[in-house]
Parts: C-alpha cells; sequence; structure tokens
C-alpha cells in the first residue's frame, strides 16, 4: 500500500482497516500492534488508524478507549454486518452519539443509502466538533454503496454551507486502487466546492488536523 502511494505521488498514507466487529476484520490487537509500523515507508508518511465500526444507535464502537487514543487517526461508520440500521431518527443519534466521543476523528460514506440519516444534523455538529465528514470515491464508482451520489451532493452542500471540512478517501481494499479520487474530485467540482474545505490537499493541513484534534502524531 506504501509503495502504490508512493508511486501515485503521495505524501501521507493512513492505514485505517475496519475495526474487530467486521468479519474478517483484524483482532483488536492488530492495532496496538501498528505501533511498530515505521514513520515513513518509500518516501510517504505513514498515520496509524481505524475506521470503527458503529454498533448501535447509542454510538458504541467495537474497539476500547486504549485502542483508539494511541491511534493517529479514528475514523467510524455504519456496516450493515455490524449495524443493521434504524429509523431515519435513530439512525441520526447513532452517528451524533458517535461524535461524542472524543477519539472519533471522522465520519465515513454518510452518503450511504442504506442508512438514511439527517445530513445536516450531521454536518452541523461535525463543523462543532472538528470533526470531518468522508466523501468516499468507492461510493461514487457504483461498485458499492450504489446511490450515494445524491446524498453526498447534498453533504457537500452543507458542508459549503456551514464551513465544515471534507476527507476525500479513496477507501482502497487493494494496493492498486491506492490514490485514486477521481469520481470524489469530479463530484467536489460539480458542487463547486473549493480545496478550502478538504482536508487532505496538504501534509500541513492534515499535521495541523491531528494536532488541533490532540493527537500525539509526530
Amino acid at each position: 500500500m506504501a509503495k502504490a502511494a508512493a508511486e501515485w505521488g503521495l505524501q501521507m498514507l493512513g492505514i485505517t482497516d475496519h475495526g474487530p466487529a467486521m468479519p474478517g476484520g483484524p483482532h483488536r490487537y492488530y492495532f496496538g500492534n501498528l505501533r511498530v509500523l515505521p514513520r515513513e515507508l518509500y518516501g510517504v508518511e505513514i498515520l496509524r488508524g481505524v475506521e470503527a465500526n458503529i454498533l448501535d444507535v447509542r454510538g458504541r464502537l467495537d474497539l476500547p478507549e486504549y485502542y483508539l487514543r494511541n491511534l493517529d487517526l479514528v475514523l467510524a461508520g455504519m456496516h450493515f454486518v455490524c449495524y443493521p440500521g434504524a429509523s431515519r431518527q435513530e439512525n441520526t443519534a447513532a452517528v451524533l452519539a458517535v461524535m461524542d466521543n472524543p477519539y472519533v476523528d471522522g465520519i465515513v460514506h454518510p452518503g450511504n443509502p442504506e442508512y438514511e440519516l439527517d445530513h445536516e444534523a450531521i454536518v452541523q455538529k461535525a463543523v462543532t466538533k472538528n470533526i470531518v465528514i468522508e466523501v468516499n470515491n468507492n461510493s461514487l464508482r457504483g461498485k458499492t454503496r450504489k446511490g450515494s451520489e445524491t446524498n453526498c451532493c447534498e453533504i457537500v452542500a452543507l458542508v459549503k454551507k456551514w464551513g465544515g471540512t471534507i476527507l476525500v478517501s479513496s477507501d482502497a481494499h487493494f494496493c492498486h486502487e491506492v490514490g485514486s479520487f477521481e469520481k470524489s474530485l469530479e463530484l467536489l467540482v460539480r458542487e463547486g466546492l473549493g480545496e478550502e474545505y478538504v482536508l487532505n490537499t496538504s501534509r500541513e493541513k492534515v499535521v495541523s488536523f491531528l494536532a488541533g484534534r490532540g493527537k500525539k502524531y509526530k
């Protein structure tokens, strides 16, 4: 993954495997062992992270605090094998609750049509909590979470309205997809969202964001 990121010319790479509640996901010990990763591989800085699974309407995650607090980047999201979904009100309550977790830095693929959400409430809280909202490239390629584009457009418009921050993600599950952002970038350009709303356009912005979140990175 790091080698592929270097070939794409990326400066940083976030390693965010699914949390242990995901079938086939790594055991929680894996996330503790990420500390052995070098901070740099192939000239690419490595962020040690997780894509934690939201488990219920109370916003519980599948990784204990001990592990969350020692990671550089904690993303959280809904996946049907871990959280089957509920009403719009309950789904929204789950995401709002998880944003109260001090270790959660971002919400992944909130445009997923499998989970009806109050996007405005989520974006507003993300702004107050300094949490990023992901625009997921895989969601827009039609291979997974089909039908996400309409919701993603709405979310981007709300981020522009309320002054939030977008994280553009390849959501790579295979090394050659690292750095693939074309569908996400097309959407942002089409919706008129400027670079100033996007976190990962420079290493400096990412480092500053992590520092503002109280992360120990470097």
